[in-house]
């Protein structure tokens, strides 16, 4: 089981990042899907989940007016849009497996102001 996040980076507040997680080893299409973040200083936090199927979706309230979870079963990837970033957004970024412990490496976005 592999997964791998990218597309994070430095980027002004108020622009816009999509981080992806690219995943293999699995059947992807079999699985709920998860974003965490962990802030500096701060623990790990779930932030987004998308179900099987997409027949759900759910975004931590306190954001869910800016970021988006998607996924694509025949790339088996899941995605981040995050919108109008802000620099409490600056945080490492990870991908999960639902409640395995499988998880990406992380990618870092920072917004600068």
């Amino acid at each position: 089981v592999h997964l791998v996040e990218s597309g994070g980076g430095s980027v002004q507040r108020g622009g816009s990042l999509r981080l992806s997680c690219a995943t293999s080893g699995f059947r992807f299409s079999n699985y709920e899907m998860r974003w965490y973040r962990q802030r500096p200083g701060k623990g790990r936090e779930l932030i987004a989940t998308i179900s099987v199927g997409d027949h759900f979706r759910n975004v931590e309230e306190t954001l869910a007016d800016r970021f988006a979870i998607s996924r694509d079963d025949d790339n088996n990837i899941v995605y981040l849009q995050m919108n109008r970033l802000k620099t409490e957004d600056t945080a490492l970024y990870y991908c999960r497996r639902s409640t395995d412990d499988y998880w990406g490496q992380g990618t870092q976005v920072t917004v600068v102001s």
